[in-house]
């Protein structure tokens, strides 16, 4: 496997022999210049891992080389090579942007060091930009024009700017902690911690450690302090999924924490506070949750400032092809393979599949059909068997033109019914009639879930 590309810039040819010598010795592709000029076609054309500059040279000097360099890619890495009397100019090239400087003649196995250092800590620089890109594409939120959450998203982007607390209402599976993770990465705390906390994973004692930390010696096997993860958020989004399962006791306490921004860990007399936006989610009505007392009303008008409500994805169908696209797309990636498209019988299948599972049902059933995929594109058959064929649209030849009407009725009546969850005073209003009259077309037409 051929090493990093490494690009010696220094009119001084001796040096750039030796050290060329010395780094291709070690499995480096290296590359020389004797000026800036030729130096940056090299950068431009080849774009070296690393380039090692002189500081002083005729014509073009180091610092005016870097300068351009900054300029092509502000991430470069370049050590500056000093002489005697140039340490001055080499501060004001570490001030540029400058990794490191080494002194010439070099010590060959500083060099290396050096080299070596630097290589490392870009790789896990380009490392963390891959998995931030990747974590973004993760949480990439698939809408269609017109489409119902198009409204959602475009209220997300208004509240993502500023510090106002959001709850986030939908049923499992349709992609609450991505529209958290949307408010996150479009707001100025992009770059700051999205810690995500589920607050149904754990008993009650854990949960609060987990949360705001513990102090060494609060309880049984707390050897040593740790810090929550109210604390890890700083400056970045806590998001509280399935808010509305905790416990009464932690209800008061996140209270607090709303309130005041305060907390102490469990065991702990000092107050801390932190700057973290809070963003909650629930698959829960909270409003019901508090008349039926199950949930502290203060809490509730302190999380539902703005409120996002996620629709399902039987009530948003022109998103089901879009999602599935993204889904296959990042599974043939991650899986290795060359599936490329839906056959147009699967693409309907997809999209008369009521999806009671929601976003979440839909990825699992892409996974599964790329994960058995032996060709190139998505048949009917790899889907699972809750996406059964659908009916014909229209009966055979030989049926009268009122059995045909009958059909169609009936075969429109149960989709609408299924797009709203089988909630009958939604679908007679979408339908423009009365829900008895609907309750009674049920039944004459047998028309069952």
């Amino acid at each position: 496997m051929a090493k990093e590309k490494i690009l010696i810039v220094d009119d001084d040819a001796k040096i750039t022999q030796s050290i060329g010598d010395r780094l291709k010795a070690n499995g480096y592709n290296v590359l020389s210049a004797e000026n800036g000029r030729t130096a940056m076609t090299l950068i431009q054309e080849e774009y070296p891992d690393l380039v090692l500059l002189d500081i002083q040279m005729p014509e073009m000097d180091g610092l005016e080389v870097l300068s351009q360099i900054r300029r092509f890619d502000e991430n470069m890495l370049v050590v500056i090579l000093t002489a005697y009397g140039t340490l001055e100019r080499a501060v004001s090239a570490m001030k540029q942007g400058a990794y490191d400087f080494l002194p010439k003649p070099c010590d060959p196995d500083h060099l290396l060091h050096v080299i070596s250092k630097a290589l490392e800590r870009r790789a896990l620089v380009d490392e963390n930009v891959f998995w931030r890109r990747e974590q973004e594409n993760r949480h990439q939120l698939i809408v269609s024009p017109g489409s119902k959450m198009q409204a959602v998203l475009d209220m997300a982007k208004k509240v993502a700017q500023t510090r106002t607390t959001v709850l986030i209402e939908g049923e499992s599976g349709t992609g609450k902690q991505m529209l958290a993770y949307a408010v996150h990465s479009l707001s100025g705390r992009r770059d700051r911690p999205f810690v995500h906390v589920n607050c149904t994973t754990l008993s009650d004692p854990l949960l609060e450690s987990d949360l705001f930390g513990h102090e060494k010696g609060a309880f049984t096997g707390a050897q040593r302090m740790k810090r929550g993860r109210v604390e890890t958020a700083d400056g970045g989004t806590l998001f509280l999924d399935e808010i509305g399962d905790l416990s009464p006791n932690l209800q008061a306490k996140l209270l607090r924490f709303l309130e005041e921004g305060a907390f102490e860990r469990v065991g702990g007399l000092k107050t801390l506070t932190v700057d973290a936006r809070i963003v909650a989610a629930t698959n829960k009505n909270l409003e019901q949750e508090v008349e039926k007392g199950r949930f502290r009303p203060d809490l509730f008008y302190r999380l539902n400032v703005v409120r996002l409500d996620i629709p399902p994805l039987r009530e948003r169908p022109e998103d089901i092809l879009p999602l599935a696209t993204h889904f296959l797309g990042g599974f043939t990636l991650a899986m290795k393979k060359n599936v490329g498209h839906f056959h147009p019988d699967t693409a309907l299948r997809l999209q008369q599949h009521s999806w009671p599972g929601n976003v979440r049902e839909l990825e699992n059933a892409v996974e599964r059909a790329v994960v058995l995929a032996a060709g190139t594109e998505i048949t009917a058959d790899l889907l699972p068997v809750f996406c059964p064929k659908p009916p014909g649209d229209t009966p055979g030849v030989g049926a009268t033109l009122e059995e045909a009407l009958l059909r169609f009725k009936k075969q429109f009546i149960q989709k609408t019914l299924e797009s709203t969850g089988w909630n009958q005073s939604k679908a007679a209003k979408i339908l423009d009639i009365q829900r008895t009259y609907l309750s009674r077309l049920v039944k004459e037409m047998d028309i069952r879930v």
